[in-house]
């Protein structure tokens, strides 16, 4: 329709005549609040915004040597980090003569992946630099869980 008689048209219901598609050909216009239209852009992002998690990235320092009850504890603070969303560091930290054995700290992280298998993937294998060993673990991605089912009512039929 002739551009004139577009903005007639939005005049006459008090409306604003918006050019949706201006690339197209020709140009897509539409008759709309535009007030009411970029409200509503609005509520939509932040809706988006709410939904959406950020990950960050979290890390636990263990040692080669670490004691059994440490290294139960530890794993547990990783497993709620992962449970929340986040990526986790692992980073076994060589002292002195620790730094002639290595295979101590990547046994310690192995151990670490696989006391948390279900719970999250190892993202990066254990990666020597320096005077530190680091692992990234990120959490297991989210089966599709089946919906409780209704268990039957307990109450005596009578």
């Amino acid at each position: 329709m002739p551009i004139m008689r577009a903005v007639d048209i939005a005049r006459s219901d008090n409306l604003d005549l918006v050019e949706v598609q201006p690339n197209a050909v020709p140009p897509v216009c539409r008759i709309l609040d535009y007030g009411k239209y970029k409200y509503e852009q609005s509520r939509k992002e932040r809706e988006a915004k709410k939904s959406q998690k950020t990950q960050t990235l979290k890390e636990m320092r263990l040692k080669p040597k670490i004691g059994e009850h440490d290294l139960e504890f530890k794993t547990r603070a990783i497993a709620g980090f992962l449970q929340d969303g986040d990526k986790v560091k692992v980073t076994v930290n060589f002292r002195g003569r620790e730094n002639a054995h290595p295979e101590l700290g990547r046994e310690v992280l192995l151990d670490v992946a696989q006391r948390l298998q279900g719970i999250g993937t190892v993202e990066r294998l254990p990666l020597l630099e320096g005077r530190s060993m680091h692992m990234i673990m990120a959490p297991a991605p989210q089966k599709a869980r089946p919906a409780p089912v209704a268990a039957p009512s307990a109450a005596p039929a009578g």
